[in-house]
């Protein structure tokens, strides 16, 4: 069984990170008790907000050597309950931990913190000319750090491929509070054990990340955006697995049926086109020419 943060526990965390990034009010404390999963809920005894890899690893030491649990967590827009302290004990924010380290344009590739939110770093090396193409629905709200936690992918996974596609390198602490380097700016990285995709999708259970490198694209010049309705649901159905065939590879590809679109008009109070025909693809294709 795992030991409880106690008065004494607390007081050692405030030594580590200072007292305003210790929140252990429990009105303080209901953003963290919670994702974005529906009626799953569980409190900590604690709420730490870390700002370093250093700090990570004197919390994670303390909690490993007082057998107190901890769970890390990103932006908590999961819907998976990969950020809810299902134990209880420490949940470690890593909020704080919000910078863009480097955009390599040599290598493409940029380093950053966990608490980096995936919106603005996408936005940041477009600026750049770059492209980081994984796309959660919560983009402009998750954190990167997250989404490498739980394999975040999005529309773009058709042509990109998911987050597990991108990380070419990680510093994680490990739950002794050993902090080790994984990967680096390296394309070709075939030696030993693959940790990283052990690390990528494992919820934080193995260990926390508090540096990653991702691998970047080339942006785009051209975009096009395709709404085609069709009056059978299996043409529709046919026509995902045909584009495929013919070599066509569209960035995202999204089907949605009659029932669906409909539903959306009485949400939104709005009338949508082509809401009477039993299908819709909406398809985006992206290239270097229109």
């Amino acid at each position: 069984m795992y030991a409880k943060a106690d008065a004494n526990m607390i007081a050692r965390l405030k030594e580590i990170v200072g007292d305003a990034h210790v929140l252990s009010d429990r009105n303080a404390m209901e953003p963290y008790s919670h994702d974005e999963t529906l009626e799953l809920e569980a409190w900590p005894e604690v709420v730490v907000k870390s700002a370093s890899a250093q700090e990570v690893s004197a919390i994670l030491s303390l909690a490993n050597e007082k057998n107190i649990p901890v769970t890390p967590r990103g932006g908590g827009q999961g819907l998976s309950g990969g950020a809810v302290p299902i134990y209880g004990g420490i949940v470690l924010s890593l909020e704080r931990m919000n910078h863009i380290l480097e955009i390599d344009h040599a290598n493409l590739m940029v380093t950053v913190e966990p608490g980096v939110v995936t919106g603005e770093l996408q936005r940041a090396v477009e600026a750049e000319g770059f492209l980081y193409p994984p796309d959660p629905a919560s983009q402009d709200s998750c954190f990167i750090g997250g989404n490498i936690a739980e394999c975040a992918g999005g529309p773009s996974a058709v042509k990109y491929g998911t987050t597990k596609d991108y990380v070419c390198g990680l510093e994680v602490v490990l739950p002794t509070g050993e902090l080790i380097q994984l990967g680096g700016k390296l394309v070709k990285d075939v030696m030993g054990y693959n940790i990283i995709q052990l690390m990528v999708g494992s919820e934080g259970t193995l260990g926390v990340v508090t540096k990653i490198i991702l691998r970047l694209l080339p942006l785009p010049k051209a975009e096009i955006a395709l709404l085609v309705p069709f009056d059978d649901f299996q043409k529709a159905a046919d026509t995902v697995a045909a584009i495929i065939a013919d070599c066509l590879i569209p960035t995202s590809i999204e089907f949605m049926e009659r029932t669906a679109v409909q539903a959306s008009e009485r949400i939104l109070s709005k009338y949508l086109i082509f809401s009477d025909s039993e299908a819709q693809l909406l398809i985006r294709l992206t290239g270097q020419r229109q």
